[in-house]
């Protein structure tokens, strides 16, 4: 009803709210394709951040009717100094292009942005070339000192450590990671980083199963 009136401008108030996930991944799409194909600014308000990491190009993030921080989506979601990296669902989204599909192994191949660096996610078949956004949870980044070559995770990034602080969990750290000029996210424990001496400048591995990057 809201487009049949021609707007220039749509606000959406915590649309997907009141229903639960198998109606959320239904709809999605289609707010996706709000996005996608129609010349009209969106304002998107949620407190979900995988609805916002799928759907948003600029993020503000709003506490005690104060903004916190404003910017492009991949580069607020990768701040260490803002309280959405503390959750267990903070991560990092990233937009590449698809370089290759393996049919029978049903993975597409993404070329990170500026870089020539890439990673696979299990997904089905896309146009070679087109634009696909993930999103890379920080609890799913592992890191080595060595590439691990006899292993099921998939992709093995070169990063460097830029910076890493405590996490809610006073077990465990977070750390940030430069991949080619693309940033990550990794939530580990305290253990393992004094383990691996992590420090900033430090280069190492990470570590992401195809199957868990999120498309």
């Amino acid at each position: 009803r809201a487009l049949l009136t021609s707007p220039g401008l749509l606000l959406m108030d915590e649309p997907l709210a009141a229903l639960d996930s198998q109606r959320k991944s239904e709809i999605l799409p289609y707010l996706e394709r709000l996005h996608d194909e129609l010349d009209i600014p969106l304002l998107y308000v949620s407190h979900a951040q995988d609805e916002v990491a799928r759907l948003a190009d600029h993020l503000v993030l709003l506490s005690d009717g104060k903004a916190l921080a404003s910017g492009p989506i991949g580069e607020t979601l990768a701040r260490l100094d803002l309280p959405m990296a503390l959750g267990d669902d903070a991560g990092v989204v990233i937009n590449g292009a698809i370089s290759a599909y393996d049919a029978h192994y049903q993975l597409l191949t993404l070329q990170l942005p500026d870089s020539t660096l890439s990673m696979r996610v299990a997904h089905a078949p896309l146009a070679l070339g087109k634009q696909l956004r993930i999103k890379v949870q920080a609890r799913d980044v592992s890191l080595s000192l060595q590439a691990e070559e006899h292993s099921s995770i998939l992709n093995r990034l070169p990063v460097t450590v830029t910076q890493d602080i405590s996490a809610d969990n006073s077990a465990h750290v977070l750390v940030r990671l430069d991949a080619g000029g693309t940033p990550l996210l990794a939530r580990i424990t305290r253990f393992s980083r004094d383990q691996l001496q992590l420090h900033p400048g430090q280069t190492l591995w990470a570590q992401i199963k195809a199957v868990a990057v999120l498309a």
